[in-house]
């Protein structure tokens, strides 16, 4: 699980930014490399059936490019930054185009509702976490329930091959075993930076083919008052 206690690696600002620029041009070099390729085919070749593949090539390539660009913008970057929320019918939307063209189908359950900004860019993250715990593709379903200011979220992701990604949790936790982060693992830390922003605490499950991330509001024990019992107060 996501750990509550400080992490013991704290990326400087400007590495976090390269890395997560990094990340973001990973997404979209292959749309728009296949953007180029096509144009290069209507360029050079004149045959109407090589014509007719580049322009499919070029359109599906576009969609794409532009879907993992607007997912970005909300997840990673400042999107909606004038206010202090988001609409969680945009995040389905963004959420939704990443998996248009993929072999991987994404079901979501929300109310249609304003959330705290660091909420939902916990929600998104936490989808692309739970993609890559099913590498073979399958089945992701987004569940939000509670109010907007202590949502519970789960995530269940089932495909062949399912599995908690590898160091997740430790990345997410901000305490990385090798102690440092890359450009590979910089999402689920950044996720974790996120939930700790958010007071959210995060859990990983597997059974059989199926994972499950659950995200909750952060809870501290309090320490046991003489005469009295301890107890735990939820942070929202």
């Amino acid at each position: 699980m996501s750990s509550p206690t400080s992490p013991t690696l704290n990326l400087d600002g400007l590495d976090l930014a390269a890395l997560l620029c990094s990340r973001v041009c990973h997404d979209v070099i292959s749309p728009v490399g296949a953007i180029v390729n096509g144009l290069e085919v209507l360029e050079d070749d004149q045959d109407e059936s090589m014509r007719t593949f580049a322009l499919e090539l070029i359109g599906k390539s576009a969609r794409q490019a532009s879907a993992r660009l607007k997912f970005a913008r909300i997840a990673f970057g400042a999107a909606g930054s004038a206010g202090a929320s988001i609409d969680l019918a945009d995040a389905e939307s963004v959420a939704k185009g990443m998996f248009s063209d993929e072999k991987t189908k994404l079901t979501w359950s929300a109310p249609q509702a304003l959330f705290p900004k660091n909420k939902v860019k916990l929600l998104l993250n936490l989808v692309m976490v739970a993609t890559s715990a099913i590498p073979r593709g399958g089945l992701i379903d987004v569940v939000v329930s509670g109010d907007a200011e202590a949502p519970t979220l789960v995530l269940k992701a089932k495909g062949s091959h399912a599995r908690i990604p590898p160091h997740v949790e430790e990345l997410m936790a901000g305490s990385p075993e090798s102690g440092t982060v890359d450009a590979h693992g910089i999402l689920p830390f950044y996720a974790g930076l996120v939930a700790r922003a958010a007071a959210m605490d995060v859990r990983f499950a597997i059974d059989g083919d199926e994972v499950t991330i659950t995200a909750a509001p952060t809870v501290i024990s309090v320490p046991e008052i003489p005469g009295g019992e301890a107890s735990d107060t939820a942070l929202a």
